[in-house]
């Protein structure tokens, strides 16, 4: 096997492990970019995946574990948006217990289902004339249809709407300054709980796609952090669309790496390969910082993590 079908099929890999922690970060990059800072994702993306497996081996289909997924995002994210906006219940204490419920209501309903795999799950769909492209093909032309919208539809539609569209700027008004936003007519609350349901249910199809796209089964712990990898992520990426994507495809080619050190059997500890994740997740966080790269340091949004009081206009 010569060198560029190796690379080839490591880059491939890249975008299959990045998906996971795609969905996740451009969920929740709205969602913080609205002023919300949500530390759940980890427990939503547990009910998502749980609930895609449990439906798909149901009904057998893939469409209906899906939108099941979304749906259970949807309904857990509204009660999270309730509990931080509306009730105006410290954000991070919230998120970690919704993280915490997800993740253990998960595991309850998940031990009926554990070590099964999925009937049906979603297979390579090569782009036709493309896929056959040397190296570029099967690198980038031969996924799984949800690594196509992932990574080539979802960031560009985002970074448009929330840039260059009304609603994107009232987002962006409502994340740094609520009650100036709210001054000039913009609905805070609604908005708010908007982003904030939006980015659990990519959460929840983050979920999905570990179980149906990456992974097709479910077990007990199968997130493994990625959760809390997304919200490094975000923050690594001045918490733009597009930054967050390219971002997770990096992530995604340290893992491909690991896998394909094991494969190669290279010299090195699995334990070790198993961490490298999280480590590259420490020395990102710290980088920006360290070397004070401009535009990274003040994109956090003014409003984050603050609460809106209607009553202070």
């Amino acid at each position: 096997m010569d060198i560029f079908t190796v690379l080839s099929g490591v880059v491939a890999s890249a975008f299959l492990a990045g998906g996971v922690l795609a969905l996740a970060g451009l969920g929740e990059t709205i969602s913080q970019r609205s002023g919300v800072f949500n530390l759940g994702i980890e427990g939503f993306m547990a009910i998502g995946g749980i609930t895609a497996i449990a439906t798909v081996l149901a009904t057998g289909s893939l469409f209906a574990a899906v939108l099941a997924a979304a749906a259970s995002g949807a309904a857990m994210g509204l009660f999270f948006a309730a509990t931080i906006i509306l009730w105006r219940v410290n954000q991070v204490v919230s998120g970690l217990a919704f993280a915490f419920l997800g993740t253990g209501l998960a595991a309850w309903i998940g031990t009926a289902y554990a070590g099964k795999p999925a009937e049906v799950s979603f297979e390579k769909f090569p782009i036709p004339g493309l896929s056959d492209i040397p190296f570029l093909g099967n690198a980038l032309f031969n996924h799984p249809l949800p690594v196509y919208v992932t990574f080539f539809i979802l960031p560009f539609v985002l970074n448009y709407v929330l840039f260059h569209t009304r609603f994107g700027l009232s987002i962006l008004a409502v994340g740094e300054n609520p009650n100036a936003a709210d001054a000039t007519g913009i609905s805070v609350v609604p908005l708010r709980m908007a982003c904030v349901v939006f980015g659990c249910t990519m959460a929840a199809l983050s979920g999905a796609y570990l179980t149906l796209v990456f992974v097709p089964s479910w077990s007990e712990g199968i997130t493994a952090g990625r959760g809390w990898i997304a919200i490094a992520m975000v923050i690594f990426a001045a918490y733009r669309p597009i930054r967050v994507t390219v971002s997770a495809f990096m992530f995604g080619l340290i893992v491909a790496v690991g896998f394909s050190a094991q494969t190669w059997g290279w010299n090195v500890p699995s334990a070790f390969l198993s961490a490298l994740p999280y480590l590259v997740t420490l020395a990102f966080m710290v980088f920006p910082v360290w070397v004070k790269i401009t535009g990274y340091r003040n994109a956090r949004p003014e409003g984050l993590g603050v609460p809106f009081f209607s009553d202070t206009r």
